[in-house]
């Protein structure tokens, strides 16, 4: 397929937007992903349709290779789909990275090493021409959201891996795109900083009102975290179940021991089992 069928397939169609609703943000139909290898066609996601909508916490789970970071990636531009539509804010993908509509948080926290924290954080900032003031100003406020305050001339090295991850939320935060997306930010870390870092991320989302979009292995996590949990089945990527979270939005940790919260884990177990047995 070349480059001109390929954008010509991703591109959302105009008579398919008036029939979603306006706060959807991320919508996909149909959407396939197929990638060329030297030992032939790997099937990455297979007709997967899924709406997201404004201010909502969407979680993706399902096993190594099924799929969830590839959506992701394909959400970020970062990776092209043969087939099916995309769209994100009412774009292209392309055209809603070029417009600043989201922010990327990888797995790794990727600081430059040589960079201080605020100068970490000020990175996109720069290259995006915004001004020294307007640097100094958002570094300051991103730095207070995840409460890092007083460490921005630190470097990476000075910090624990929580922190990092921090910064690097921060980072992605800097230019206030309504969109964040994450792919599994937490996974290297221990239970407890992890724990930690959940009721943050919550207590963030809650501040700014963004649309999250967040890859995790982890059940508990993502029934914690999310109004919306997506789980999908082995390769090739496929959305076997989406079940809408009916906990309230106040979450202690403590609400992982409620019947509520361990019926809803147990679904997305359900459905992690059927899914394989599906495959």
């Amino acid at each position: 397929m070349n480059m001109e069928t390929t954008t010509q397939a991703i591109r959302p169609e105009a008579a398919a937007s008036e029939t979603v609703p306006s706060n959807c943000v991320i919508e996909a139909r149909n959407l396939d992903l197929t990638f060329e290898t030297n030992d032939g066609p790997v099937h990455a996601l297979k007709d997967v349709s899924l709406e997201v909508h404004k201010g909502e916490f969407v979680s993706f789970i399902g096993p190594s290779g099924c799929g969830k970071t590839t959506f992701l990636r394909c959400i970020a531009a970062l990776e092209t789909p043969t087939g099916g539509s995309l769209s994100v804010n009412g774009m292209t993908p392309d055209e809603a990275r070029r417009n600043r509509a989201y922010g990327y948080v990888f797995q790794a926290a990727g600081l430059y090493p040589w960079r201080t924290i605020a100068k970490n954080i000020k990175l996109p900032l720069e290259i995006m021409g915004y001004s020294k003031a307007e640097q100094e100003k958002r570094v300051n406020q991103v730095l207070e959201l995840v409460e890092l305050s007083g460490f921005g001339a630190k470097f990476p090295w000075q910090l624990s891996g929580g922190m990092q991850q921090r910064a690097s939320i921060a980072r992605a935060l800097a230019f206030d795109a309504d969109i964040l997306l994450m792919d599994e930010p937490f996974g290297a870390l221990d239970e407890i900083v992890r724990d930690h870092l959940n009721e943050q991320l919550l207590k963030l989302w809650a501040r700014t009102n963004k649309t999250i979009g967040f890859v995790t292995h982890s059940i508990p996590e993502a029934v914690y975290l999310s109004t919306k949990i997506v789980v999908m089945s082995p390769r090739p990527g496929r959305i076997h179940d989406v079940i809408d979270s009916t906990l309230p939005k106040e979450r202690p940790l403590d609400i992982r021991d409620s019947p509520e919260f361990i019926e809803i884990a147990h679904r997305v177990r359900e459905g992690l089992r059927a899914g394989h047995s599906d495959d």
